[in-house]
């Protein structure tokens, strides 16, 4: 389920406050074959074993948070570093 235009216009990281686009098919299937690997974390220092079937990027790029059916995962330590 995509997420709602008017949500994402409000969304922005809990921590930087940086406001969130949403992640590229292309940035997300990169992603996802780092999770298959098991080489990827969380914040918290957590491998991520679950793919990701939508997700929010900060605009500049360095955070990924996971959508779950439409809705924004926003927990500080469930953000993804994106330079991983």
């Amino acid at each position: 389920m995509p997420i709602d235009e008017q949500l994402l216009e409000i969304l922005c990281c809990p921590v930087t406050k940086v406001p969130l686009e949403i992640l590229s098919e292309e940035k997300q299937l990169e992603l996802n074959n780092r999770i298959a690997q098991a080489s990827v974390k969380n914040v918290d220092g957590q491998i991520i074993e679950e793919p990701i079937e939508e997700g929010l990027i900060t605009e500049n790029g360095e955070t990924v948070y996971r959508v779950t059916d439409g809705i924004p995962i926003m927990l500080p330590g469930e953000g993804i570093p994106a330079n991983q």
